[in-house]
């Protein structure tokens, strides 16, 4: 037997998680777990389910369609390890940790490659057997620059592409590529410290708070879809090394969880918002 994940979202209806299983019995399907939330204030339904069995996805998509209201979108796909290619920067801490839960089994995924704007990272992704790929930035524009990733990209053609510390703004035209599909992470002290060494900021200013943020990127910088988050308190003890020490191992958590969520397809994107189940 099969396992499938079953994602639904659509204008909210009286009977809706009814029709749906009804149809899911009537194929011969399974539903081992399903989860719904409904938007109130927007009238918006979402569904999520595992289903095992032998699915016929044409079939099944097409038999719910027509029992559902006409706004619907249907995700039916089989459960599989995504492909993912990491990019990053200079900083290792979210790469390691992404690269040791890859070789150690615990990562739901296939990492194809890791791409880098540097050559820092090199020695740290072969060790885990991972190509790696520098694209130098110096002395090219943006737009050539990303055209060289995207023609490495291109080659894998990943499900997900995670920003692990990759310290680059995106333009619009290569988020489009992979509009949905690209995860970043950076520290939750935004919009407040800005620029070079925000931990060095926000221990001159005596925060007592550190943050991560997971989320999709879009056009608007840091401002996407939120996937994760956390925070630890630190108190006039931290120096800002500490704080940063701290942050990078928040950071580490909340890239992991998002990614988690994300290959286990919890996620609907809802607006600027998301749906997690």
């Amino acid at each position: 037997m099969s396992q499938y994940i079953l994602k639904i979202d659509c204008s909210d209806e009286k009977g809706l998680i009814y029709r749906i299983a009804d149809v899911i019995y009537k194929n011969d399907l399974n539903i081992e777990k399903n989860s719904e939330f409904v938007d109130e204030e927007n009238k918006k339904f979402f569904f999520r389910a595992r289903i095992i069995g032998n699915v016929d996805t044409v079939t099944l998509k097409h038999e719910l369609k027509a029992i559902l209201p006409e706004d619907v979108n249907i995700y039916l796909h089989a459960r599989h390890a995504k492909n993912i290619v990491l990019m990053a920067t200079r900083e290792s801490h979210c790469l390691g940790d992404i690269l040791l839960k890859n070789y150690s089994g615990e990562l739901f995924a296939n990492v194809q490659a890791v791409i880098s704007n540097h050559d820092t990272l090199r020695e740290l992704s072969e060790k885990f057997g991972i190509p790696y790929f520098y694209v130098s930035a110096e002395n090219i524009d943006r737009k050539t620059h990303e055209q060289k990733v995207l023609t490495i990209l291109e080659e894998f053609n990943p499900d997900l592409i995670v920003l692990a510390k990759y310290m680059r703004i995106l333009s619009s035209d290569f988020v489009r590529h992979y509009e949905n599909r690209i995860i970043n992470i950076h520290h939750s002290f935004l919009p407040a410290f800005i620029g070079a060494n925000p931990y060095k900021q926000a221990y001159q200013r005596g925060v007592k708070i550190i943050g991560a943020t997971a989320h999709f990127v879009n056009d608007n910088l840091d401002e996407g879809p939120i996937i994760a988050q956390d925070v630890i308190h630190v108190n006039h003890e931290y120096d800002w090394k500490a704080m940063q020490l701290a942050g990078r191992n928040v950071e580490k958590v909340v890239l992991s969880n998002a990614l988690d969520l994300a290959l286990e397809d919890r996620i609907f994107i809802y607006g600027n918002r998301t749906i997690i189940f």
